[in-house]
């Protein structure tokens, strides 16, 4: 089909065929993924949106696509305004718009294996409310329609060794059996990609920059498990590292499998189970029971093996970083002269080419497994899109006094890695130094924050805004969120964010070995963005005199922040002195790794303000 507007007429034609008035198509997959793999892209296959996070609704008449404040200025790039309207959420959930659109009597489908149980209820009841039906459909209607849609990945499970995990599986397994028998439940479904990797310490390749494998669990309160999972993918090893105490089916048994639990108290996460497990296992008796995955606080609160082969990445991975920052000075301002066959010399630099260059950096220190995302190569006025993502036909040259934003991270069998530089190509405006500026120093107070526990991330949300609200300013995504140890570069449940900003576990307590993002940031649409990401671990922190449990930040992020972009009149004797002595430490972990040239232009970025 050879366009977005066939394919929405196409599907439209279908839905009037199976006796539908409409359709639910969210971004994500059968374990209520992030990042999906190709084969769930309908996303993106339909409407041409190439963001992480969205839904779409198709009526007869009417089609909606739905993003968050992370999103305003790319959807409206990739997404054709004639045929589909543009809602902001949580402003305006699908629930909401279905309600005010959805025609009476209309019968609005979805996909069970695609949605929570309390998006159903939630649509069920805004629909009923107008006299109309939500419809579970047995095939996803857009597959029907998407010709040449790619297969599941048939990629080989790896063992992820406990010299790198910190703990066996079979611990972990013990460890969610003490606490089914002391819950009294008979067993608990994972169904997160990233909860089984981490439970069973096996990764995959069948999620783009994330290692999973599509499969499904369940752990029983004897310690013994299930695992659901293409036969295809597994291997000797892997079936030697599981051992008696796992059991391995195909992954097309297990929906069949839920239907034997009659009787049992099986322990299910709403957040992370799509409605069809809940209803195969109430269509076999089970007694479910709403509870979160057992794997994701543990895993979630990384031990001291995790932590300490984070470190390593990180140091590894900001010696890259700052070798092509290194590279960048100097290849992004030589001068560009045509050629008389047209073409360029010199400079020349693009956001895609720039990319591409960073990558070449990180794999050269070795161990990089796969980028933990696709790189945020930006610059000017696609800076200051957040989640700004480039391609061949969007790719922009690197020009003079402009800002150049790159957001990336790696995957390496010790950590995982997610960091945000913002540089000046030429000179910069004093507008551009004070935003930056004010950015700055809301990631200088996060970093330095003192709290007591049980302190959740929406109440140290503010700490980075703070001095871009005294102008007047804001950004529109959250302030941090969790990091995986060899898994996923956004985890939950801890975040550090306001309750009205995007994302779930907002109000999650942080605790020590959590890892998180600091990335406060502003976007000029159409001009410039700025972030400044580094990553955190909350640690205990001992207060001489205080007689109340505390908590801080570890700063485990190690790369030059771009000095010719403050303005150090701005910032406070503390603030300044974080600053110097955050860059020392950039020269003491990361100059050991670079050659004589690179380590000299680092001591000269890191030199005291």
């Amino acid at each position: 089909m050879s366009s977005y507007e066939d394919r929405l007429k196409a599907l439209r034609e279908t839905l009037a065929a199976g006796r539908l008035d409409g359709f639910v198509v969210p971004l994500t997959d059968e374990h209520m993924s992030e990042y999906v793999g190709a084969y769930a892209q309908r996303l993106g296959w339909l409407t041409g949106f190439q963001g992480s996070a969205g839904s779409a609704v198709v009526l007869p008449e009417a089609a909606a696509i739905f993003t968050d404040g992370r999103y305003t200025l790319q959807v409206r790039e990739q997404v054709d305004g004639d045929h589909w309207e543009y809602v902001s959420v949580p402003a305006t959930s699908v629930s909401d718009w279905l309600a005010a659109n959805a025609p009476a009597g209309a019968r609005i489908g979805y996909d069970p294996w695609l949605h929570t149980r309390q998006w159903v209820e939630s649509a069920t009841k805004a629909l009923a409310d107008k006299g109309a039906e939500l419809v579970a459909v047995d095939a996803n209607p857009v597959d029907a329609i998407w010709p040449d849609r790619p297969q599941p990945s048939d990629a080989r499970l790896t063992v992820h060794e406990d010299k790198y995990a910190g703990r066996s599986s079979a611990e972990k397994r013990q460890e969610m059996a003490d606490w089914l028998t002391g819950k009294g439940y008979d067993a608990a479904v994972l169904a997160a990609l990233d909860s089984i990797a981490w439970t069973f310490n096996i990764r995959g390749a069948d999620v783009d920059r994330t290692p999973v494998a599509l499969a499904y669990a369940i752990v029983h309160h004897d310690g013994t498990a299930d695992i659901f999972v293409a036969r295809e993918k597994m291997c000797d090893e892997v079936l030697q590292h599981l051992g008696n105490g796992v059991r391995v089916h195909e992954r097309s048994a297990f929906e069949g499998e839920l239907g034997k639990y009659e009787g049992k108290r099986i322990a299910v996460d709403p957040e992370r189970a799509v409605s069809a497990i809940f209803a195969a296992l109430d269509g076999g008796g089970a007694s479910v029971v709403a509870e979160r995955e057992p794997s994701v606080l543990p895993k979630a609160m990384k031990n001291a093996v995790e932590l300490a082969g984070h470190r390593a990445a990180q140091a590894r991975d900001g010696a890259a970083l700052t070798r092509f920052l290194h590279w960048l000075s100097i290849e992004a301002t030589k001068p560009v002269l045509s050629d008389a066959a047209g073409g360029v010399e010199g400079g020349g630099l693009t956001e895609i080419s720039a990319a591409a260059k960073l990558e070449e950096f990180r794999r050269e220190h070795g161990g990089l497994k796969d980028l933990s995302f696709d790189t945020i190569s930006a610059v000017g006025p696609h800076a200051a899109i957040p989640h700004y993502r480039v391609s061949e036909e969007s790719s922009l040259p690197l020009t003079m006094d402009s800002i150049y934003l790159v957001d990336s991270g790696g995957q390496y069998s010790d950590g995982t890695t997610d960091v945000t530089r913002t540089v000046i190509i030429g000179r910069p405006s004093e507008e551009m130094r004070d935003r930056f500026t004010r950015v700055l120093r809301g990631h200088i107070a996060l970093a330095t924050a003192i709290f007591p526990r049980e302190t959740r991330g929406s109440q140290l949300d503010s700490f980075a805004r703070q001095y871009l609200w005294r102008a007047g300013l804001d950004y529109m995504h959250g302030t941090g969120h969790g990091v995986g140890s060899f898994l996923a570069v956004h985890e939950g449940p801890q975040r550090i964010s306001a309750a009205n900003y995007p994302g779930l576990g907002w109000d999650e307590p942080l605790k020590p070995g959590m890892i998180l993002s600091n990335e406060p940031g502003y976007y000029k649409g159409g001009e410039y963005g700025i972030r400044i990401e580094n990553l955190v671990a909350v640690q205990e922190r001992d207060i001489p005199g205080g007689d109340a449990p505390m908590l801080g930040f570890e700063t485990l992020t190690f790369a030059p922040i771009d000095r010719q972009l403050i303005v150090r009149e701005k910032l406070s004797e503390d603030e300044a002195a974080w600053v110097d002595a955050y860059h020392e430490e950039v020269i003491e972990i990361v100059g050991p790794l670079l050659d004589r040239e690179e380590r000299r232009w680092l001591e000269s970025e890191c030199a005291p303000l």
